[in-house]
């Protein structure tokens, strides 16, 4: 194989695994706030309740 295709699949993997990290981190963040908005919506509940 030539160097100039082993640069080309290095180039391709390294944006791939950009996109991948991106991805987890987006989902991380998701969840972060998923849980922070029914963290704020149970204490919500708990202050309307008499």
């Amino acid at each position: 194989m030539s160097k100039n295709n082993e640069a080309n699949r290095q180039k391709h993997k390294k944006k791939i695994d950009q996109k991948k990290r991106k991805i987890q981190n987006a989902e991380v963040e998701r969840k972060a706030r998923l849980k922070q908005i029914r963290e704020d919506f149970k204490a919500r509940e708990a202050d309307n309740k008499p």
